[in-house]
Formats: structure tokens, sequence, C-alpha cells
């Protein structure tokens, strides 16, 4: 008896870390500062064996850490999957409490610093109230800014319709919300990649993608995220229509008047976004720098 609970207590001692709930486990906006250069990345690291979860590079769409990922302690080490745009790097970070901390070492020698905190919950105690719709094209173009200034600017009001010409730039609105809903109609040219980014951070795919099957990565899905249960879309050149509502980390999205998504959480931020900051409210951001494509009536309805 006596040698038998002492097997198994030096058994539980030999027990890796990786399959115990570690405070690293679970998910992060981080950004990363490499040199004058800073944007934003997503990490998810999920209990078990082996180590499981996904990250989001500063571009693309989030990609599982692979069999690369070791967990010691709190300190999680893994090479950036090979997938572009993700750059190649041993990503090394620790968390103590909320805060999580790191690199990325580059081969060459080079390393960017890593710093995060873990993503908030964001779930709504009720429903919102709404408020007056807002016309985001009423003032034209005075109510956007150029995501960089220093790009030249390719969009334009011709007809009601904003019109990105490429090469382009993204578009980000001047306000900023949190929950809302929000009405926006496309015109998608053949080949033609743009996207709608909720808060500037979860972008809805605008492509060309009549007649296939529905993909995360494809029209009205949430990029590498969130998957459609269908893809109504309409052939290149028709005007197609969103209306997305977005709550907390739920989002429902109805295409051409098809419910596609509805009520679904979304993980974290994908590939593009603006920042990591996932409590605080965002614009609206338009993807300019893919295809030419054509946006009107763009209409939002804030929470109060």
């Amino acid at each position: 008896m006596i040698a038998s609970s002492f097997l198994l207590l030096l058994l539980s001692s030999l027990t890796p870390v990786t399959g115990q709930q570690a405070a690293i486990h679970g998910r992060w906006d981080l950004t990363v500062v490499d040199g004058a250069d800073s944007y934003p990345m997503w990490l998810e690291v999920r209990p078990g064996l082996p180590v499981g979860g996904r990250v989001q590079p500063q571009g693309g769409h989030a990609l599982p850490i692979g069999k690369t990922a070791t967990l010691d302690g709190n300190r999680l080490s893994f090479i950036m999957p090979d997938e572009p745009p993700a750059k190649a790097a041993r990503v090394t970070v620790e968390a103590d409490g909320d805060v999580l901390t790191g690199t990325l070492a580059y081969p060459g020698g080079r390393t960017a610093r890593v710093t995060g905190k873990r993503a908030p919950s964001l779930v709504r105690a009720r429903s919102p109230d709404w408020l007056a719709p807002v016309d985001l094209l009423k003032d034209g173009l005075d109510g956007w800014r150029l995501r960089n200034p220093r790009e030249k600017n390719s969009w334009s009001i011709a007809n009601g319709e904003l019109v990105n010409t490429p090469p382009g730039v993204d578009l980000v609105s001047k306000r900023s919300f949190t929950d809302f809903k929000l009405h926006i109609e496309v015109n998608v040219p053949p080949g033609g990649n743009s996207g709608i980014y909720l808060r500037g951070r979860h972008e809805v795919q605008v492509q060309d993608d009549y007649g296939k099957a529905p993909g995360n990565r494809l029209m009205g899905g949430i990029y590498g995220q969130v998957q459609p249960m269908s893809l109504p879309a309409r052939p290149a050149g028709e005007w197609q229509t969103f209306d997305i509502t977005f709550i907390g980390r739920r989002v429902t999205v109805e295409l051409n008047g098809v419910t596609i998504i509805a009520s679904q959480e979304i993980p974290g931020i994908t590939g593009g976004a603006l920042d990591s900051d996932e409590g605080a409210p965002g614009p609206i951001m338009l993807q300019g720098d893919h295809t030419g494509v054509r946006y009107r009536n763009i209409r939002i309805t804030p929470a109060k």
C-alpha cells in the first residue's frame, strides 16, 4: 500500500506541465515592437498534450502553433508556422498573471519584443439599446482617413459610391464604435478582393467567390476565424448586401438577405488588424490594398 502510494506520487511529479492548466493557457492580445515598427498579433494556447493553440501573425490568417511548441511552466516557445506572409521566427513568451512578455528571434540574430495582455471575454450582461443610424458616407471622404497617410489616396466618391482605384490603401472611419449594426453594400470586380474590418480588428472577407462552397477565408467569413454556414454570393460586378450585427465577441452576418453566421464568437483579431486592443472601441476599416472595389449605402447603428 505504501509502495503503491509512493509510485503514484512519483508518477504525478513526472507529469509534464503541458498536460495541466497553466496561467499561459487562454487567449492573448499581443503587440510586437520590431525596431521602429510595431504591429498587433494574437495567440491562443490550449491545455493538453501536445501543446495546442494558434497564432495570428501580422498578416494572413491564424495558424496552428504546431509540433515545435514546448511549455515549461508558463513559458511557451514555438517556431512561427512557415506560411507566407508569416515571418520565420522563434517565438518565446511567458505569462505572469494577466500579462505576457517575450521575444521573436529571427534567423541571423535580430529580435523583436512581444508584450500582451489576456484577451477580454466581452460578454454582455444584456441586449443593447440602439441609437439612430449614422450614414458614414454623408460627408463624403471627410469622415474617413487613410490608414497610412504617407500613401497615395486611392479612394473617391462618384455617384454616391465609394470607389477604390488600385494601387490602394486601407480606408478608416474617423468615428469609433463598440457594439453596432452595420449595413453596407459592395460591388466586387472579377477576381476582386477587399474586406470590412469590424472595430478595425476583425475582417469580414469581401471577395469574388460566386459559386464556391463556404470557407472562413472566402466571402462573408471572419477571415481565418469563423466559417459561414453557406455562401450566397452573387457574380462579380453585381451589388451585394451585408447586414452585420456585432455585440461583444458575437457576430451575425447576413449576405444578400441570408444569415450565414448566426451569433458566433470571434476568438481574436484577424490579419491586417489596426491593433489588438479588443476591449476598446474601434473604427470601420475598408481594405483597399488588394484590388479595386466599390461600396455604397454604408450605415451604422451604434449601441448606447
